[in-house]
């Protein structure tokens, strides 16, 4: 466990190699597994750290409600740690709190990589709600627990997420699927980040009128496996495309076949992304991603 941002956070270290670090951090619900693939292929040339946000995974409950925020400090304390600047790898909603970093600290940033991520172009919230919602959320988790149908329900969703996100399902065994899902917290974690995710996106939104985007190396790989629509899938290249020209170092990988999991479909992917982000990095903070 490492103390991170005021919360305590589970991550597994792996890997050796010089320069940045991957910090990888996983998508609603999701744990530090779903890296394994992409990092089995990065151990022998890089260090990777993967963790589990507040409540998810082998962490704790979190002490904070889900928010912008919290996220930020979890991932700005953990880069400092793992020796910044790092390389930040999110997926799906992880992606608002990693973007959010590069721009309030980009000291700490050497170039982003972001893995089919959650996309919003013009968010509102009329009234925040999730932190009102997260006791109610740990009091649902807490009486899983006791009835002990958590272990029951949230490896049954697991199941159920992963059938319909990944075209090569699960990549760990059934045991600890229940060790992690079969716990009230991650059910009630995956309610509250749920409940929260139009405010991160909405607080993001207004980051970005306020805090420019640095110029580092930036990937944006965009899945279209599961989009089930011409349209839908056109609408989700474009924003894509958009968060790839935040940087001038910017650009973006389609994988039409990759669902939205693409570290479990595509690990090749995901480590190429790494790779040439980490190389396009530069010591003096210059950085130039080669198209």
């Amino acid at each position: 466990m490492e103390n991170a941002g005021g919360e305590q956070v589970h991550l597994v270290a792996r890997g050796r190699g010089g320069g940045p670090v991957a910090l990888l951090t996983a998508g609603l619900g999701g744990a530090w597994f779903d890296w394994d693939p992409a990092v089995d292929l990065l151990a022998d040339r890089r260090r990777t750290i993967a963790f589990d946000r507040p409540g998810l995974g082998l962490s704790p409950a979190g002490h904070a409600p889900p928010s912008l925020r919290r996220d930020v400090r979890v991932l700005a304390d953990l880069a400092a740690a793992a020796g910044a600047p790092v390389v930040p790898v999110a997926h799906s909603m992880a992606a608002f709190p990693a973007e959010a970093l590069a721009r309030l600290h980009p000291e700490l940033v050497a170039g982003l990589v972001l893995v089919d991520p959650s996309a919003e172009r013009a968010p509102r919230v009329r009234l925040r709600t999730a932190a009102a919602l997260t006791p109610l959320a740990r009091a649902f988790g807490a009486l899983l627990d006791l009835t002990r149908l958590a272990r029951i329900v949230g490896p049954a969703g697991r199941r159920l997420v992963v059938r319909r996100t990944s075209r090569g399902g699960d990549v760990v065994p059934p045991a600890l699927i229940r060790r992690v899902y079969g716990r009230g917290t991650v059910i009630a974690t995956v309610l509250a980040e749920n409940a929260a995710y139009r405010e991160m996106a909405a607080d993001l939104h207004r980051l970005r009128r306020r805090r420019p985007f640095p110029p580092v190396p930036l990937v944006v790989l965009t899945a279209l496996g599961d989009v089930r629509s011409r349209h839908r899938a056109e609408r989700w290249t474009r924003a894509h495309e958009e968060l790839a020209a935040m940087s001038p170092n910017g650009r973006q990988v389609v994988l039409p076949d990759a669902r939205h999991m693409v570290m479990i479909d595509r690990p090749d992917a995901v480590a190429d992304a790494v790779d040439a982000v980490a190389k396009a990095a530069r010591p003096d903070g210059d950085a130039a991603c080669d198209g």
